[in-house]
């Protein structure tokens, strides 16, 4: 009966023993194999950072000292940009590290640029840590990408890895590149003549969509904290957004290559700015009139994000033709 007991006592310290170490958070900067890969960071300011492998992060922009702080933290040497915002080359200079502008589309990535963000994550300095604006699509498909030419990981994992970053379906230009990636040779990836820019120059409607993109998500961010300034943006109000907003849709229908697009596409166009100007009478109507209800700005705001989300199916998200 002690005997039993006694192996009871030892069985039940066994089974506390594992779930303490089941519990316990893994420190991702000790990892030395990729056999516990992706693996979640627990990071404070950089947004949806996986690591994929142990010399490649994925993740969102980072965004002032802290961001960078915290890349150094973990080694990062090397930061490649596959959005077309214009990387902070400022910081990077600060921290010490090399910033690369790789940039690509949600409809998927061409085959060159596949193969220069191979050879970049080869040969530069890590680890390197990837990013697009909220690190979930365009980056974590840059780095299955990357890495599967690579050979750091296998093919039949890549896909899974978009789901495990929440990579929206949607894209299935993405999905589609990152079921295309194969092993690339290395004599290939050595030819291969890549000019590694720290800024890479953007067509016009590239690059106002970048801006539109980044005002659109400061009016989302606003409208969670009840359309008040952001602590860490207090130069950010609503009203001004909202022109910025209706200012960008303006100037790109000006544009020569906005004027060849279908006219279903210059619509979709016309459509957001004249919600945006709505938008835009609406926030400043209630700066003045603070008892006024929200449920024509909601109802704007819900329409100039149908018009975006139905203007990206079509002409954005769907897959490259390789």
């Amino acid at each position: 009966m002690h005997a039993n007991a006694h192996k009871m006592n030892l069985i039940a310290l066994t089974l506390v023993c594992l779930a303490i170490v089941g519990c316990a958070k893994v420190d991702e900067s000790t990892l030395d194999s990729s056999d516990r890969l992706p693996l979640r960071m627990q990071v404070a300011h950089l947004p949806n950072a996986i690591r994929i492998h142990e010399r490649v992060i994925s993740g969102g922009r980072p965004d002032g000292e802290a961001a960078f702080e915290e890349l150094r933290s973990r080694g990062v040497k090397t930061i490649i940009s596959v959005d077309g915002a214009q990387p902070d080359l400022q910081l990077a200079a600060q921290y010490e590290m090399r910033y690369v502008h790789l940039p690509h589309g949600y409809n998927g990535i061409p085959d060159t640029r596949a193969a220069e963000l191979a050879k970049a994550v080869r040969d530069f300095e890590g680890p390197i840590y990837i990013h697009c604006h909220h690190g979930l699509h365009r980056s974590p498909a840059a780095a299955a990408v990357a890495c599967v030419s690579n050979g750091m990981l296998d093919p039949l994992d890549a896909s899974n890895l978009l789901k495990f970053a929440g990579t929206s379906e949607n894209y299935r230009g993405l999905y589609q590149s990152v079921a295309n990636a194969r092993r690339l040779d290395n004599q290939l990836l050595d030819a291969l003549k890549a000019d590694f820019p720290e800024i890479a120059e953007l067509p016009p409607l590239a690059e106002a969509m970048v801006e539109l993109e980044r005002t659109f998500d400061h009016l989302k961010r606003l409208s969670a904290v009840d359309r008040k300034s952001l602590d860490d943006h207090p130069d950010l109000h609503p009203d001004h957004e909202a022109l910025m907003l209706w200012e960008h849709f303006t100037e790109m229908l000006r544009m020569e290559s906005v004027a060849k697009k279908p006219a279903a596409f210059r619509l979709l166009l016309e459509q957001s700015e004249s919600d945006s100007r709505t938008l835009e009478r609406l926030l400043r109507d209630r700066m003045v009139d603070t008892a006024m209800g929200s449920t024509e700005i909601d109802a704007t705001f819900k329409r100039l994000s149908a018009n975006c989300a139905a203007c990206h199916r079509v002409y954005r998200d769907v897959p490259l033709s390789h």
